[in-house]
This record gives C-alpha cells, structure tokens and sequence, in this order.
C-alpha cells in the first residue's frame, strides 16, 4: 500500500509564503491524478489543486488562482504545492491525494489514497 506523507506546513502572517510537499513512499503506477485538498474547522473538506499525471494539466480553486501553484517530481516521486501571498482564509489542515486510473476531479470522495495532513497556520 502507497503511503503519502505531507510536510512543509507551519505559521506565516499574511502575505508569506510555504511550500508544502507529498513524498510517496513508492513509485506510483498507474495514478492518473493527484490533489492538494485542505479543511478548515468546522468546514468541508475543498480541492486546492490538482494536477494529471502523465499530461501535466492543472487546475485550481478559483480562491487560490495565480497565488498557488501544484507541480510534481516524478524522479522523487513527490508533489508539491508552492503557496504565495497567504491570506488568513487558507488556514487549514491541507493533505495530498492520490486518484487511480481516472481523470482528476474536485471531489473528495473520488480520491483513493491520502496523506495525514500538515497544518497551515496564516495570521492577519
């Protein structure tokens, strides 16, 4: 069973920067799609981005457009979310996705494995 382990996540005031990473305990075969999702307390679990393995095509929430940006190093076998000017909203727990064998898609329910998480703490 792949495992996926997040890390990067911490506090920054507003307007920094984190960058969070997902390193995949195997090389994944067969993943057509893999996702950042974050929760806030109290909220649903939301897709931040995602990103098609093989084509490279991404999409995003329209809340973090043009501040976020996924990418992935197959070689590491590790995803990465680069998160600029943070605002207090993106504070959330965020965790990594992985989706066997079809297209990305912006439900959870959809996705098969998941990391444990990592805190992202944005003060005003």
């Amino acid at each position: 069973q792949v495992q996926l382990v997040e890390s990067g996540g911490g506090s920054v005031q507003a307007g920094g920067s984190l960058r969070l990473s997902c390193t995949a305990s195997s090389h994944i075969v067969g993943t057509r799609c893999m996702a950042w999702f974050r929760q806030a307390p109290g909220k649903e679990r939301e897709r931040v981005a995602t990103i098609a393995i093989g084509g490279g095509s991404t999409d995003y929430a329209d809340s973090v457009k043009g501040r976020f940006t996924i990418s992935q190093d197959n070689d590491k076998n590790t995803l990465y979310l680069q998160m600029n000017s943070l605002e207090a909203e993106d504070t959330a727990m965020y965790y990594c996705a992985i989706r066997w064998s079809l297209a990305c898609s912006p439900r959870f329910a959809e996705y098969n494995i998941w990391g444990q998480g990592t805190q992202v703490t944005v003060s005003s």
